[in-house]
This record gives C-alpha cells, structure tokens and sequence, in this order.
C-alpha cells in the first residue's frame, strides 16, 4: 500500500523496485487523490478526497474487524487496547467514510480485503500523509492498520516512511531534533542530559525540549529569538505564505546563513558561510531503513568552501572551545558512537561495504534489518491509538472553491538551489504549471499551456494551466521549485499541533483566466 506518495517523481530510485515487484505479481494499492504515474501500476487505486487519510483507514479497519479479516493472534498476543480501537473504527462504516473521502463504499470493503489476503503487507507514506495539520494522527492510522493486520516486525511489512529529503533519517539520528540528543536520547531525562554535560565539559544543559522552526520564526518577529543560524536550508522558499516568512526573515536581529550556495533565503543573512557540498567532504548518510552508509569525497570544495564540520568547530573554537575531533570519521568513532548507545557498534571500520542498520549496540552486532521483531516493541507491546478524522483546517468555499495541494515535480529537487543550476534539468521543466482537471477547464473555458491567475487568502500567483486527467475535479496542484510562481504564496501556515509540520497539502484558492 503506498498511501500519500508519488514516489515515481519523489523516490524514482524506490519506485524503480516498486514496479519491477508490481512486474513480477506484488499486488499494489495506491491511496492518493491524484491519479499520478503510480496509479497505472495499481491494482486499485483509492482517489481520496485531500486530507481524507483518516476517514478512510478508520473504515478499511471497519471493514477488516467487522468480517473478522484482521490478525487474531497478533492483536492478542503483541498489542493493547484494541478494544478502545475497534470502539473508535465503528464510528467509520464504509457508507459514512465514503462521503467524506470520496470513495466508493464497495472500493473501501475491497480494499481491506486485498490488504489483508496476502501477508505480509509492507505500507509506504510520503509527505502526503504527515503535511497536514493532523499529519500526526495520520501516521498513528498507518500504524494501526498495520499492527491490526500483523504485519509489524516481518521482512517486507511494517510502516515505511519515504523520506522528504536525502538524509533526513541521518540529521534526525544526530539529534537534529529540538527535543533529543543524538541516538533519540531525550533532553528531559536527567541521565542523558549528564552524559553529554560530561562530554562536551559544559553544565546545566536544558532541562526542556527547545523550539520548532514556526516558533523559531514567530520568536524573530516578536524578539524571543535574537540569534538565528539557518543550516542549508532555503526557508523563504520552503515556509507556507513567503510573504509572512519574509516579515519573519527581515525582522531577524542577527541572521546566519551556511550553504552551498546563494539562495533567497541569503539575501536575508548577515553573514554567509560557504559549505563544502556532499560530495565534496567525507561523512555518512542514513537510509530511511536506518541504514548508515559511507560517503566519500569526490572533488575539493570551491574557493574558501568548508567542511560543515569545521566550520562549527571554528565557531566553538572562538567561544573558547577546543574539540577534539579532526575529520568525520573521528567524529563518528570518537563521539557520535560513543555517545549513542544505538550507534556504539558502527566503526566507519564496519561501514566501508553496505553500512549497518542501527540499532547496532556492539561491534560484533550485525545491525538490526528488521525491527519490531517477534512483537518486540521499544515501549512493550504495541498500543493502538484511536484518532478521529478531522477536516484540513481551510476548506473550500464560494469565494475560494478549489483546494490546493502541492508536492514535488520530476525534474527538480526541492527550491532548485541546486538543480536549477543544472542547464538540462531547466529545459526538461523551466518553469512552474497549475495542474487542473479537464472537468475545470472544460467548465472555465481553459485551454492546457494558457495563464491563469491562482489566489488564496495569503496571496497569488500568475501560472500556466496543466490540463491533466491526474488531477480530480475541484483540485489545484502545484509545486514550489521556482519562485516567482512558488505555491507557498498561497500555501496556509497552519501546523500540527504535536509535530509542528505545516498543512501543505490542503488550502482553499480560486482560479480564473487571465
């Protein structure tokens, strides 16, 4: 089940051995509200309604309880409170869900037939699931469903987040996290926060989780925040509603920018650090299967280019610091194994072949390929957590009638700071489109390639239409690679309450020609 992925355009490499398993008999089944290059590999595609994901699990799992489909055994044995599960999931019969997500009931009762006749089912989630403002349940939903169907600490099951960007399971690992230390070790215990006050000879560390990026950026505006380094990202692109982001920015007291290159985001800094890119200095990277893996240097970085590693320690080294280690490689095997129990056994000695999947304790471990193993959960066994649907926090309405959902494009990775400095990437796709069904154009009077105005309550945007049959009825679709029609000027800045991320996938806007 891919659910909230288009991995063909956002994991092409993934979705290479996705369809050659589709070749070779796997059955697929793609939840997604667009009719994307995946859909014509599935044996059934779900098309939701945008921000629908709940609804619509709630009654699959409806399904699977009430014609007793779902794992006996395993519920029984490796889970509590199914029962508080099953209460919430009665509430969600096919008929209810199906107005609500725009899926026929049948399709619905079909669907969790086919999920739960072939064993195991492996469930893979892009930024189309966790990019809502209930982007934390959603992922609870996917995790449900699977411990409901037993398909949780097996080869090829259990719950596989696609991740957004390359590495982003390796920055989180290193504790890129405001509330843990590197290996997921949490700031309010006292035993972790004595660990590394020892090693890094520093005192009082804090005692609470720090801030969000959108806390971070509303603290620039109202001066909590007075000092702000931004690390190789492009937030004047990547935020939702650039012009309130660009308050933001320009409001910052003292701003430091460390990148590869310029970027909008720059244009803001006080001072720039220029960074030695990825291929250009020795390190690791982490898979989205845990993964560690070797990267090794491939040219010399540019001009006065350096590692990022050295750039900090050149930091500390002025705020009177002396650190010890002198390459990635001693910052791996001399602080970051050391210091994170479920890291201790990788030695870049192990790691110079296939990596290692973490947890990996000792040196003599072979990694973990699999985890959850035999119900072996890290809090014991496995807990479902019941959630209710709840709609995208603006909906669609008589003066904005059409959602807007946004994602990424082939071509292009992200804002382009990289790729659109590539001359052959620009001239497979040079610039941004709106992709609209045919039912819309058709009834608008639209032709495919013409300029059309797209607005929200943020602002707006002049584009050229896509007339596509991915697209459903009342749908918007865009991405954020280029700037001057970049979909965050419209995008709404609403967030998760637990996770913070934005709801990037669902705002209300109007179309009209130009």
């Amino acid at each position: 089940m891919i659910i909230g992925s288009n991995m063909t355009e956002a994991h092409p490499v993934a979705s290479t051995f996705l369809k050659n398993a589709v070749a070779k008999g796997a059955k697929l089944i793609l939840v997604d509200p667009r009719a994307h290059k995946l859909a014509d590999f599935a044996d059934i595609h779900a098309q939701i309604a945008v921000g629908s994901d709940i609804a619509f699990l709630n009654s699959v799992m409806y399904v699977l309880i009430e014609e007793n489909l779902y794992d006996r055994k395993f519920v029984e044995s490796r889970t509590v409170d199914f029962d508080k599960l099953k209460e919430k999931v009665m509430e969600y019969p096919p008929e209810r869900s199906a107005a609500i997500c725009n899926v026929p009931a049948e399709l619905i009762r079909e669907v969790a037939r086919m999920a739960a006749s072939i064993k195991p089912m492996m469930l893979c989630y892009t930024l189309g699931i966790t990019e809502h403002t209930c982007g934390r349940n959603n992922v609870v939903s996917t995790a449900n469903l699977q411990m409901l169907l037993g398909n949780m600490g097996v080869a090829c099951g259990g719950v596989n987040p696609m991740r957004g960007q390359n590495n982003v399971q390796g920055a989180c690992d290193m504790g890129a996290l405001p509330n843990v230390y590197c290996g997921y070790q949490p700031v309010t215990v006292p035993e972790a926060r004595a660990k590394f006050e020892k090693a890094w000879g520093v005192a009082k560390l804090p005692d609470k989780p720090g801030l969000m990026i959108p806390q971070m950026m509303d603290g620039l505006v109202t001066k909590k925040v007075r000092g702000f380094y931004i690390f190789g990202e492009n937030l004047a692109n990547t935020e939702p509603d650039i012009r309130k982001v660009e308050h933001e920015l320009g409001s910052a007291e003292f701003l430091v920018c460390q990148d590869i290159f310029p970027t909008e985001t720059t244009r803001f800094a006080h001072v720039i650090l220029p960074a030695a890119a990825w291929s250009e200095n020795d390190g690791t990277f982490a898979s989205s299967e845990r993964r560690v893996s070797r990267v090794r240097k491939a040219s010399e970085p540019p001009g006065v280019a350096k590692p990022n590693w050295w750039i900090f320690k050149e930091i500390a080294k002025r705020m009177g610091h002396d650190w010890a280690s002198d390459s990635a490689r001693e910052l791996w095997d001399n602080e970051i194994s050391v210091l994170a129990p479920s890291l201790a056994g990788i030695k870049y000695a192990r790691i110079e072949q296939n990596g290692l999947q973490w947890p990996c304790p000792t040196e003599e471990h072979p990694g973990t390929p699999i985890l959850h193993m035999e119900g072996r959960f890290t809090r014991g066994p496995g807990q479902f957590i019941p959630v209710d649907w709840t709609p995208p926090a603006e909906v669609p309405d008589a003066e904005y009638p059409m959602v807007l959902s946004t994602g990424r494009r082939l071509y292009h990775y992200h804002t382009r700071t990289q790729t659109g400095r590539c001359e052959g990437m620009n001239k497979l796709l040079g610039e941004e489109t709106a992709d609209i069904s045919q039912a819309d154009a058709m009834e608008m009077g639209i032709r495919d390639a013409e300029m059309i105005r797209v607005k929200s309550r943020r602002g707006q945007v002049a584009v050229k239409a896509r007339v596509t049959p991915e697209v459903p009825k009342g749908m918007v679709w865009m991405a954020f690679h280029f700037r001057e029609n970049n979909a965050n000027w419209l995008t709404n800045p609403v967030f998760d309450p637990i996770t913070l991320t934005a709801e990037y996938k669902a705002c209300a806007v109007a179309i009209e020609k130009m």
